[in-house]
């Protein structure tokens, strides 16, 4: 598994989320880390950044707004 240089703290600014909600990205995917400077897997970062956008998008909606 390749590593993609990027930590969760790294992850947290870019995408504007905070520590807490990646960490618990990280525990619901099952993603392993010690602190904000963890450096992920490629593998884990995709899949992090890919489960907020789906929460974002899915608190989004305008099915959301109901």
């Amino acid at each position: 598994m390749g590593f993609a240089d990027y930590s969760i703290a790294e992850i947290a600014e870019d995408y504007k989320l905070t520590l807490e909600f990646v960490f618990n990205l990280c525990d619901r995917l099952g993603i392993a880390y010690q602190d904000a400077e963890t450096k992920l897997a490629l593998e884990d970062a995709k899949a992090v950044i890919m489960a907020s956008e789906a929460q974002n998008s899915h608190t989004n909606s305008p099915d959301s707004q109901k």
